[in-house]
């Protein structure tokens, strides 16, 4: 009787489990899909990075354009356009362009055209808490990453339950250092310059270029 309890009880949390990756899934696709077919997004965030054991917390703001795996991120003073094939990192402060291939960025690291669908690689995910936002009600995922090694010891995706749009992501580094992204404001579809993914060389005469490939 206890081995067959046993072996009940065994076959339930393994069909709840499964359930709950499958939901976890299936939400995680439908903000995907979402996302995927709007032609731009626009993000207005909030950004912190705390780390308690190194007295650490930085917070600051910023805003992100994405269309397609194109992308224009301003924060922390410094501005960076990825055309598709090269990213550009504009510093005023140092008058100086670091340009880069794609390929030369962290497998690891959240990239702003990676963060609406990081998840589909590299990650087992599952239904974590739901929180009461200003009255909204958002759904958290948790993801770890299947590969041991990686930097990132677990991921927290937090989803409006109405929208489908993510508000908050948080990761939480094996370092101890936890980096918040919350989202102000969210708008889709709007009209943009022709030339906003596009890095205008004739705009910094002054700088030094540093070309990394």
């Amino acid at each position: 009787m206890k081995k067959l309890l046993f072996l009940f009880l065994s076959t339930i949390f393994t069909l709840t489990t499964y359930a709950q990756d499958a939901k976890a899934k299936a939400l995680l696709d439908e903000v995907s899909t979402k996302a995927k077919n709007y032609k731009n997004i626009s993000i207005d965030f909030k950004y912190v990075l705390e780390n308690t054991e190194e007295n650490i917390r930085q917070e600051t703001r910023g805003d992100v354009i994405m269309e397609g795996e194109k992308y224009r991120l301003n924060i922390l003073g410094i501005t960076r356009i990825f055309d598709g094939q090269n990213l550009y990192s504009i510093s005023p402060e140092d008058e100086e362009v670091t340009v880069s291939k794609a390929s030369s960025e962290d497998q690891n690291t959240i990239t702003p055209s990676k963060m609406l669908s990081f998840y589909e690689d590299g990650f087992t995910y599952k239904m974590d808490i739901v929180q009461n936002v200003q009255g909204r009600k958002i759904q958290f995922v948790k993801l770890t990453p299947i590969d041991s090694s990686s930097e990132i010891k677990y991921v927290l995706l937090g989803i409006d339950n109405k929208t489908k749009h993510i508000y908050r992501l948080i990761e939480i580094g094996k370092n101890g250092t936890k980096t918040t992204l919350t989202v102000n404001s969210f708008k889709t579809n709007e009209t943009l310059s022709k030339s906003l993914f596009t890095f205008d060389q004739e705009k910094y005469k002054d700088y030094y270029i540093n070309k990394l490939d």
